[in-house]
């Protein structure tokens, strides 16, 4: 006889996926400009201008920084989100 698994195991198990299924999103679009715009693929960015600079050259100086801080933001947000989803947020005080 099979028993029915705890809703609440199953609830945390499904949070636990989206969050790790996000985190691992964002690291990915942080590895791509990072390594790949930065480093892989800089030659054939370097071709463009941004800022009266060659494109890889920027995204190896400043374009990954920027992407990182976004990503940041982003993940907070979504955070927030999957949180009231999961009615696992904290009360916030009105003081």
């Amino acid at each position: 006889m099979a028993h029915p698994q705890d809703p609440s195991k199953t609830a945390a198990a499904a949070y636990w996926r989206e969050n790790i299924r996000l985190l691992l999103t964002l690291l990915v679009i942080w590895f791509a400009v990072s390594f790949g715009a930065g480093i892989l693929f800089v030659d054939y960015l370097d071709q463009f201008q941004m800022g009266g600079f060659p494109l890889g050259f920027w995204f190896a100086q400043q374009g990954s920084i920027y992407t990182f801080v976004v990503l940041i933001f982003v993940y907070a947000w979504k955070m927030n989100r999957l949180d009231h989803k999961y009615n696992v947020y904290e009360e916030e005080d009105d003081a």
